[in-house]
């Protein structure tokens, strides 16, 4: 069995600079860590390489200094790692993203065919939970978002179970392999990396890939493959407002809750005229 699993480094800090002209993420002189959704869904495939003996393959786009993210990866028990990295890759939307780390699943396939791919639920510096999908469609793969639980794993018949978190409760999902999942943050604990891996990451060599090893049609990537367009970044102005101290006639909680009442309808007249005609409807 062999499983991919897709990281990313993103900025380990909140004071994230945007490049004036471009509106795109500044990473230089910010602190890097993988995304933390990201090692919920590694430790998931360390635990099935576990129990199946599974290889495990890492794979994230980034500059160069992503090549630190992927040894830490590979200090948990991964088995290799792969970085895509080009000029061309800069200012990737999750649409360009998704068609080159799909390109690049495809060519680890073709080395030996690929049954899983795990990404992270999200990213904590774009939060749009699109890129493990987008994978999944462009690779025709069963996907599994906001997996819980890994139930079970049937090799021979090449089926998986797994419980889905929904809105109405918990789904128990059956598929055949070869599939895609994005798990939910808290389902497991990342291990910590034994000597052996921590020694093993430092030497392992990391397979560099740029847009001419893997990826087909350039114009797919980077910006010009990418149609989500930021026109303008800015910092809400915050609204300077006084407090007031509302008080009743004797401080009974009753009066002063009255007076607060008061005080907020008259601030608000739309607010108190909406919420009097509910109550007559309602009479």
């Amino acid at each position: 069995m062999h499983i991919v699993v897709c990281i990313k480094q993103v900025p380990d800090s909140t004071q994230i600079r945007i490049h004036p002209v471009t509106n795109t993420i500044m990473r230089q002189g910010v602190p890097a860590i993988i995304n933390p959704y990201d090692l919920f869904s590694l430790e998931e495939a360390l635990r099935i390489k576990d129990k199946t003996g599974a290889r495990v393959t890492m794979l994230t786009m980034g500059p160069p200094m992503a090549e630190a993210a992927l040894r830490k990866a590979l200090s948990f028990g991964a088995d290799q790692a792969v970085l895509l990295t080009d000029r061309k890759f800069a200012g990737s939307d999750t649409l360009a993203t998704s068609y080159a780390l799909s390109a690049a699943i495809r060519k680890l396939g073709e080395e030996e065919p690929v049954d899983m791919v795990f990404c992270g639920k999200q990213t904590v510096d774009g939060d749009t939970a699109q890129v493990g999908p987008g994978i999944a469609t462009r690779l025709g793969l069963r996907q599994l978002t906001y997996i819980s639980s890994v139930v079970d794993l049937d090799l021979a018949k090449r089926e998986i179970t797994v419980q889905r978190r929904s809105e109405g409760g918990v789904q128990v999902l059956k598929t055949a392999l070869p599939v895609m999942i994005t798990m939910l943050e808290g389902t497991n604990t990342i291990r910590f990396g034994t000597m052996d891996d921590l020694f093993r990451a430092a030497r392992t060599e990391i397979r560099v890939w740029s847009k001419d090893d893997c990826v087909e049609d350039e114009t797919k990537v980077g910006l010009k493959g990418s149609p989500t367009v930021v026109s303008k970044v800015f910092v809400p102005k915050p609204r300077a407002e006084k407090a007031k101290f509302i008080e009743a006639e004797g401080g009974e909680p009753a009066g002063v809750a009255a007076a607060a009442v008061e005080t907020i309808f008259a601030a608000q007249p739309k607010l108190a005229a909406g919420l009097l005609a509910r109550a007559a409807a309602g009479a």
